[in-house]
């Protein structure tokens, strides 16, 4: 059997279809402030089972930024101590099973426990701020903190590895009971970064680690200024010199993690949007290539075939969607994008491809309960005459199983038809979101065997390793 993605192609037959729920752990219940990678963890993915869901589709894992954005992260390999089940007694610390750690994290771990460790030491102030040696990385400077902060580099080190331990239990019980967890990769990182810090020279950086150009998107329907991410846009050449290492180490690691991974802004390795970082919005900018099929051909002779989503959504040039094609992964669809204007709108349940992960909302997406609450008069009549009927939030997800999209994701908010109240995130906003959880009371066996249903009704029973 060969895989592409969440899909799978067996040599006797065609495709699988199957069938997903996003949610992000930190959406769990729990006494915490944020859902952990504790109990509750293993008891969500007993209710995948029970509802035929064979994929979980997670947010990204790393260490999320003070607003709690999981896509805003000191790291593009941590793990976030948040998600570590405090109460959760995972045994005392085997020496040899620590020491292989180290070895498979090698890559990233020391860099990032005396990343951590000089951020605290400096009241937090952004690496670039450091004293010169150390923002520099000379050496001596190196070899002299890590013998002074030693103490609080081993702490950083055990907290990775506890966060390791606690996540390779989660991810093991889900794939015994047949359930692939999907991640989730940011395409660009934090400026304030370990990543950044340490390989400097991957990025396009003044002398003194400042910015020179940052990622957003220009100007369009959606925004009359653009937006302004503010992230520090990868030096291609650079890392086109450097054989793409930093890039075959990332996927090698998030394939330790994860099952299948969703690459975010999948265009930027297309062409990305570089905005002077002296200008206060996105209205000034270029488009600048990206390393293209290049990146991939070094990944997939690196670690072979990488099993991804690509994340497609929005004004997609020919050029994105003809890279994504050549390198043989599906693309993502979203079905509350596909209302209200004529029937070529590629998020149209007849418009979707089978080489497509499709979805009734994502995690930047309003609910679909609220959604339909607030669908403008045209949307609302087109989407009454399209379905031949009223809609609600149980027939957008029939939608989305019935089409040819061979992985139909669903967020656990549209299963638990809930509204407004529990949106994930509201892009462009910086208060109010990531926050969301859900209560077991709101969690019935009618749901399991609603999605069941729809499962075996549109052809979604398929599971990992069942030759189905």
């Amino acid at each position: 059997m060969r895989e592409t993605g969440p899909m799978r192609i067996t040599e006797s037959g065609p495709p699988t279809r199957r069938a997903g729920i996003l949610l992000h752990p930190t959406s769990l219940p729990g006494p915490g402030p944020n859902g952990t990678l504790g109990d509750p963890a293993h008891w969500f993915v007993d209710f995948l089972r029970s509802a035929n869901a064979s994929v979980w589709q997670v947010l990204p894992l790393s260490p999320p930024d003070g607003g709690n954005s999981p896509y805003a992260s000191r790291s593009a390999f941590a793990g976030g101590v948040h998600l570590i089940d405090q109460s959760f007694d995972d045994g005392w610390a085997d020496p040899a099973a620590y020491a292989d750690f180290r070895e498979i994290a090698s890559f990233w771990l020391e860099d990032w426990a005396l990343f951590e460790s000089l951020r605290a030491q400096f009241d937090f102030a952004p690496w670039w701020k450091w004293p010169d040696d150390l923002r520099r990385r000379e050496p001596r400077a190196l070899d002299r903190a890590r013998l002074e902060l030693r103490e609080n580099i081993e702490r950083e080190r055990q907290t990775q590895w506890r966060f390791w331990r606690q996540w390779q239990r989660v991810h093991r019980y889900a794939n015994e009971r047949g359930v692939d967890i999907l991640g989730d990769i940011p395409i660009f990182v934090d400026h304030d970064s370990a990543d950044a810090w340490t390989h400097q020279h991957l990025f396009k950086l003044t002398d003194t680690g400042e910015t020179i150009v940052i990622a957003g998107v220009p100007p369009d329907m959606f925004s009359e200024t653009g937006q302004r991410w503010g992230n520090p846009l990868f030096d291609w050449a650079a890392m086109e010199a450097d054989g793409y290492r930093w890039w075959i180490e990332r996927l090698r690691w998030s394939l330790r993690l994860f099952d299948s991974v969703r690459i975010d802004h999948f265009r930027g390795f297309a062409a990305a949007w570089e905005i002077p970082s002296s200008s206060p919005t996105a209205m000034q900018g270029e488009w600048v290539l990206g390393p293209g099929k290049r990146l991939f051909d070094a990944i997939a002779q690196a670690i072979g075939p990488i099993p991804m989503v690509a994340e497609d959504l929005g004004i997609i040039t020919d050029d994105v969607t003809e890279l994504r094609r050549s390198i043989g992964v599906p693309g993502m669809a979203v079905l509350q994008f596909g209302f209200g204007a004529d029937a070529f709108n590629p998020y149209l349940p007849h418009n979707i491809d089978h080489d497509c992960v499709v979805y009734t909302g994502t995690h930047d997406n309003d609910t679909t309960k609220s959604w339909l609450e607030t669908l403008d008069y045209g949307a609302r009549m087109h989407l009454r005459d399209y379905a031949h009927r009223e809609v609600d939030v149980r027939e957008m997800v029939r939608m989305a199983f019935s089409s040819v999209a061979h992985t139909a994701i669903v967020p656990f908010q549209d299963v638990l038809e809930l509204g407004a109240e529990a949106r994930m995130n509201r892009p462009g906003t910086a208060k109010e979101n990531w926050g969301w959880r859900f209560t077991w009371d709101q969690v019935t066996q009618e749901q399991a065997d609603w999605l069941t249903g729809l499962s075996t009704l549109y052809g979604r029973t398929n599971w990992p390793g069942s030759g189905q």
